[in-house]
């Protein structure tokens, strides 16, 4: 299996790294970024570097294809690689307008190749122990869900590309969807109305960069509501306290991604801790699933509707909230 890197703008490359050094038989063959600094940082220094996906396509085959470069390149670096007969796995967000969602969604479809997004919180043991509560029915049926993203933003460390819109996209578009997709996962469902209102609390730091955003997300019958923001404090002991509330009709569970618990209570259960799993590898599904020629448990049809109900967010927060709806 041949492994490219197509764009290196953050340290999630080591999704692919890792599975690279992981599995015999699995080669890293090129990497694409036309930023020196970011090359150094990122990719390795002994295989071939582009400045484009397109030189890099044009020189070599590739079976599997790591998008993580500036946000607003990953569109078309997406269709790019699925013209170029490569399965994509993405960093999120995987891409920053509907447009392009739409353009990514027809490649897949013509080429065949699996698209998948990095929703790593699904791999997370909290989320893995809380799934097999539901499943057993501990909580009953859900019926809503809270949670929070806190991230630093570190900001002297943040490329210029990052604070602004032409670069980063929208933050309603890239935080909360990894909650939009665990929302969706939980409840099984593919269609609901989605809104969101955006802020910029420092706004003499970074004009042009939306630093908050609330989502309130109706899927199927199960209400959630989403925070997700850049404010975390830099003196805080955790990058950001990642947590999430499900509340059935029998119970809640607290998940604390930060510090690896599971919090449970039930009507007749008094609180408890609940046992964890082992942790997954955060890419190992999609390389087990394409090396077994199966889909992967982050399907194609999955990324993109998860993608497609954050910039709907997105484009309700750039338009007071409006309610946006999605189906499938």
């Amino acid at each position: 299996m041949k492994v490219a890197i197509i764009g290196a703008a953050h340290p999630h490359v080591d999704y692919a790294l890792t599975e690279v050094a992981a599995r015999p038989g699995v080669e890293l063959v090129a990497g694409c970024e036309p930023d020196e600094q970011l090359r150094r940082t990122y990719l390795p220094s002994d295989i071939p570097h582009y400045d484009t996906a397109e030189a890099l396509f044009d020189a070599h085959e590739v079976d599997v294809a790591l998008v993580a470069g500036v946000y607003t390149r990953r569109g078309t670096d997406t269709r790019l690689a699925l013209e170029a007969g490569a399965h994509v796995l993405a960093d999120k967000p995987l891409c920053t307008s509907l447009g392009e969602l739409e353009e990514i969604a027809a490649a897949a479809d013509q080429s065949g190749r699996h698209v998948s997004v990095v929703f790593e919180k699904r791999f997370y043991p909290p989320t893995l122990a809380a799934r097999r509560l539901l499943s057993d029915g501990v909580l009953g049926d859900l019926a809503l869900v809270a949670s929070t993203g806190p991230h630093k933003l570190n900001q002297s460390s943040r490329p210029p590309w990052f604070l602004t819109r032409a670069g980063y996209g929208g933050i309603a578009g890239d935080l909360p969807v990894h909650d939009i997709d665990l929302v969706l996962a939980l409840t099984g469902a593919r269609s609901g109305t989605v809104s969101a209102h955006t802020g910029n609390a420092r706004r003499a730091d970074h004009p042009d960069f939306d630093d908050h955003v609330a989502v309130l997300l109706q899927a199927g019958s199960v209400s959630a509501t989403i925070e997700a923001n850049w404010l975390s404090p830099q003196a805080a002991d955790v990058h950001g306290h990642y947590r999430m509330r499900l509340t059935g009709s029998e119970g809640t569970a607290e998940l604390d991604w930060a510090y690896n618990t599971l919090t449970v209570a039930t009507h007749d259960r008094e609180t408890w801790q609940e046992d964890l799993p082992e942790p997954q590898r955060p890419a190992a599904y999609f390389f087990d699933a394409v090396q077994a020629d199966r889909e992967p448990e982050i399907s194609t049809a999955t990324s993109l509707l998860a993608t497609r109900v954050a910039l709907l967010a997105q484009r309700s927060a750039d338009h007071q909230g409006a309610p946006e709806r999605f189906g499938i």
